[in-house]
């Protein structure tokens, strides 16, 4: 039996258990330690991709199986991470939640503002968006559309920012609840829109080739030092920005060729 060949897809699977455990924290509101399992699948979904490549050993179910865990890591999660701030941002709802066991007639009743609900739709864009990455062979060597763990870290930046670096300004922006749903929506269409953004691959390592890449890393560590958690909206803008500016001076170039 050839072992190396299930190494990525254990991979695979520990991102699965770390947003199983994220999903956990969020529904009981422990939103940071949702964001910390995040983080932590997101660091086995990079690096199940680089062991299926330095060992050769890519296959049509690690495919698959890497985009399911995606499905609930950097989809899931995120969805109910914003349904947890617009309850909290939203008047007149209680996100207080019982662990009692009670039979009786008030099982049907919702202790939550409806309007709430619409932070599920990251998670259903964000499973859209996986389901056309599986059969789009243009997203070879780039992206279209946002990443579903790019987008996953720009919501949950959200509570690490409210909870690391408080602010009369920052907070009462953060839980509008008009922000939230507008920043909702814009996440949706960022998933799915037809918009080429670079990828962090490296086929060499020369600056030539790899320009967009070394000035969007450089940019990361700046703002980190600078910005700390704020700085994870700003990469994200960053990142999409960088991505139309490049891909229009490579359109420009191959006019002109």
């Amino acid at each position: 039996m050839d072992l190396k060949r299930h190494v990525p897809n254990i991979i695979t699977l520990l991102n699965l258990l770390s947003g199983c455990i994220a999903v956990i924290f969020a529904v009981q509101g422990s939103l940071i330690m949702a964001a910390v399992f995040v983080a932590l699948g997101i660091f086995f979904d990079f690096f199940d991709g680089l062991a299926a490549r330095v060992l050769d050993v890519k296959s049509e179910v690690g495919l698959q199986l890497d985009s399911l865990a995606d499905a609930v890591t950097s989809g899931v999660v995120p969805g109910i991470v914003m349904y947890q701030m617009l309850n909290i941002a939203l008047p007149n709802t209680s996100s207080g939640i019982s662990t009692e066991w009670v039979v009786d007639d008030t099982f049907m009743e919702w202790n939550f503002n409806n309007l709430a609900l619409i932070g599920l739709l990251i998670s259903l864009a964000s499973a859209y968006r996986l389901a056309k990455f599986n059969v789009d062979d243009r997203q070879t060597d780039s992206f279209i559309g946002l990443p579903t763990p790019a987008n996953a870290l720009l919501i949950l930046s959200l509570p690490l920012i409210l909870s690391f670096q408080p602010g009369e300004i920052v907070s009462s922006l953060i839980l509008n609840e008009w922000f939230l749903i507008g920043l909702t929506l814009l996440s949706c269409y960022l998933l799915n829109a037809e918009v080429k953004l670079f990828a962090l691959k490296f086929s060499d390592w020369s600056f030539k080739n790899n320009k967009i890449r070394y000035i969007f890393i450089m940019l990361c560590l700046i703002l980190v030092i600078l910005l700390q958690f704020a700085a994870i909206p700003v990469i994200i803008i960053s990142y999409v920005l960088l991505s139309l500016i490049f891909g229009d001076q490579k359109k420009e170039k191959e006019v002109e060729y």
